[in-house]
């Protein structure tokens, strides 16, 4: 079994780095103070090529593996948490467009997502239906040879700027075989949008979008009708594993500055790092996201092997988001007084990873997962 990167990987995480500490760290705090996503990030990203992973090179893309895709989400995410939704989004969309799209729809939609100028959303979540996803009630209404969207969305991550979206909607009955998925202009008549007021990650926009009749042809239809919500959960638990590892790239930096401050900080006349109450809680930390992060590249070795990576890839979202989550507070902790001044990242952090907790599945449905995959669906909750 080997753990070590391809040397192209390694040389495009060098370069990668050298790009976060150039654009991406030096605005992530006033981004968070401005509450916006500043204009210059999502050009600056896809000219990086973090906004076209997953397309195909024939579109304009990487055609990245998922493991790159996940290196390159970890890196992106230890210099600025919140630019790593573009990625985030950009990749999930283009994966949701290439297991349903024609390939007419791919030539017209992926070279925009590529090159940035179209930086999409997934548009699921509904202020009544947030777990329970299957059950959504924006409905797709018949008008002559398309629909007509009506009802809302909220909870969408850069809902504020994106120009277009992955709407699912009710094309049917009751239940997931209802929900059909359409790619959507978000820059017409009949949507409006409202932000949000978050606690943290306030730079991506998060929003509710309002339906009032937005039009969607048939030619707008991502794969056939009533298969919307199928092929969003197959993209979920590709994309889970890469959510872990933003999160664990923002806990790693958290965890990173804490050694050095350990080894710095003097009390009682010699570094703290000499002190086991201060030392043994970051090496437990360093421990445990050291095993999450394989956890997370176990499964997008399997989606890459073309095997199932539900599995990981769950375990993954439950644990990543509440391990760095802790670990970001131990940080904040290692620097006492200092932590809690906002000239130290390290408070940022801890509010915008707790977001990831409840984002793209909360703990409990993605060891709900789990245990039907462990249990068997007739033996499990």
């Amino acid at each position: 079994m080997d753990f070590s990167l391809s040397p192209e990987q390694e040389a495009y995480l060098t370069e990668l780095r050298g790009f976060g500490e150039k654009e991406l760290a030096p605005h992530y705090r006033a981004d968070d103070l401005a509450g916006t996503l500043r204009d210059d990030l999502v050009p600056a990203m896809a000219r990086m090529g973090l906004t076209g992973l997953r397309v195909p090179e024939r579109f304009g893309g990487q055609e990245a593996d998922a493991v790159t895709t996940g290196m390159a989400a970890e890196e992106i995410a230890r210099h600025d948490f919140n630019a790593c939704y573009v990625l985030l989004d950009s990749a999930l969309v283009s994966d949701i467009l290439l297991a349903g799209a024609t390939d007419e729809q791919q030539a017209r939609w992926m070279p925009g997502i590529a090159s940035g100028a179209t930086m999409p959303a997934v548009c699921l979540t509904e202020p009544g239906q947030g777990s329970d996803a299957a059950n959504l009630a924006l409905r797709a209404e018949p008008d002559g040879d398309g629909w007509r969207l009506v009802g809302e969305k909220t909870s969408i991550s850069l809902g504020m700027y994106t120009p277009v979206g992955v709407v699912f909607a009710r094309t049917g009955g009751p239940g997931a075989r209802g929900v059909s998925a359409f790619f959507v202009d978000l820059t017409g008549a009949g949507l409006s949008r409202t932000p949000l007021d978050d606690l943290g990650s306030r730079s991506i926009g998060r929003a509710s979008l309002y339906f009032d009749g937005v039009r969607v042809g048939r030619e707008d239809m991502i794969g056939a009708e009533g298969e919307g919500f199928v092929a969003v959960m197959r993209g979920f638990d590709y994309s889970r594993a890469v959510i872990g590892l933003m999160c664990l790239g923002i806990a790693s930096a958290a965890l990173d500055d804490a050694l050095a401050y350990a080894r710095e900080r003097e009390a009682f006349g010699r570094p703290i790092g000499t002190f086991q109450g201060v030392a043994f809680p970051l090496v437990e930390f360093a421990t445990q996201i050291r095993a999450a992060r394989h956890l997370c590249y176990e499964a997008l070795a399997l989606k890459d092997a073309g095997k199932d990576p539900a599995v990981p890839a769950n375990m993954a979202k439950w644990w990543a988001p509440k391990l760095a989550a802790d670990a970001v507070h131990q940080a904040l902790l290692t620097f006492g007084h200092a932590g809690w001044s906002t000239d130290n990242p390290v408070g940022q952090r801890l509010r915008d990873v707790i977001g990831l907790e409840i984002g793209d599945g909360t703990a409990q449905i993605a060891k709900l997962v789990v245990a039907r995959h462990l249990l068997g669906r007739s033996s499990a909750p």
